[in-house]
């Protein structure tokens, strides 16, 4: 009870509307990512999601991340680099986020993880799990997060930020229709 009244009292903080896209737009991807597995590997079709969300969403920037199934870290694999860091994490392959001895992720980068929940917010800064941002990070004005799952698992999730307009609940439903279809890539590579 008490997170339904914090969600209220977030500024400009929403969820999506539940309504299951599919546009032609989403079709194409669904399409265009089942001609290519399984013989592509798992960073292209990460950059293909992170691309193709990124125009969808009008956002600045991604990351897209799937959870380890060994050890059940969250690994980024594709990523916009928004500090000094990413291309350190670029030329390694990945960033990876250590899952906490309590089982969370922690942080506003990890809040979907945590809480199986699709979000936005136009200040992320005011969320209660936000704990600011790393030196030298490029701010961050709004942001979108979703967690990717498939039969009630999270197998991973797409981050985005800073877009041309608001976020709204069609960014959310937009990138639950991506993640829907990265996770059943997720499934047929890593699971």
């Amino acid at each position: 009870m008490g997170d339904e009244k914090d969600k209220q009292e977030l500024p400009d903080y929403g969820m999506g509307s539940g309504i299951r896209i599919e546009n032609n737009d989403i079709i194409s991807l669904k399409t265009r990512i089942d001609s290519i597995l399984p013989n592509s590997s798992l960073k292209e079709i990460s950059d293909i999601v992170m691309e193709e969300t990124k125009r969808l969403t009008n956002s600045g920037n991604c990351y897209v991340a799937y959870v380890d199934p060994s050890n059940k870290d969250s690994v980024g694999i594709s990523f916009s680099h928004m500090t000094e860091s990413c291309q350190m994490y670029a030329n390694r392959g990945e960033a990876r986020f250590q899952i906490r001895k309590d089982g969370t992720y922690g942080g506003l980068l990890g809040y979907s993880l945590d809480t199986g929940e699709s979000f936005y917010i136009h200040n992320p800064e005011v969320h209660p799990a936000a704990h600011g941002l790393p030196e030298g990070h490029v701010p961050v004005s709004q942001f979108l997060s979703v967690p990717v799952m498939y039969d009630g698992e999270i197998l991973g999730q797409i981050v985005l930020g800073n877009p041309e307009n608001d976020y709204t609940a069609k960014d959310v439903d937009l990138t639950d229709a991506v993640a829907d279809i990265y996770a059943i890539a997720l499934k047929k590579l890593l699971y």
